[in-house]
């Protein structure tokens, strides 16, 4: 193994002695590709100015949340217009009643059908 080391060490000793020289086209290149890339990394990206919409659709998930979004909104808007007859009517709530309802509790008892008969 120590001839190995000593070839080894003979082969760098005359590596480091040649000084090879690059082309002068070849060194021109490399240092115009340099700066180019130098100036590239300097520059502040140029990004457009976006919207606010835009802003929004990217935080609510984009167009998947958005239309996911309209389809709740419409559904809300349709339930509120003709809201279920189990639903109170809210537009009940704003007009004042000088009348008050007092719901009786029939629970389970059905007595009183058999008396409608």
């Amino acid at each position: 193994m120590t001839d190995d080391d000593t070839e080894l060490d003979r082969l760098f000793a005359q590596a480091r002695q040649e000084r090879s020289q690059l082309p002068d086209d070849l060194a021109v290149r490399m240092m115009t590709d340099a700066e180019s890339v130098r100036l590239s990394r300097l520059a502040p990206p140029t990004e457009a100015k976006r919207r606010s919409w835009w802003h929004l659709f990217d935080n609510v998930g984009g167009w998947q949340g958005m239309g996911g979004l309209l389809a709740a909104s419409a559904a809300g808007v349709w339930i509120g217009f003709s809201a279920p007859s189990f639903l109170p009517d809210p537009a009940n709530y704003l007009i004042s009643q000088d009348t008050a309802y007092l719901v009786a509790d029939l629970g389970l008892d059905t007595a009183y059908l058999e008396d409608a008969e």
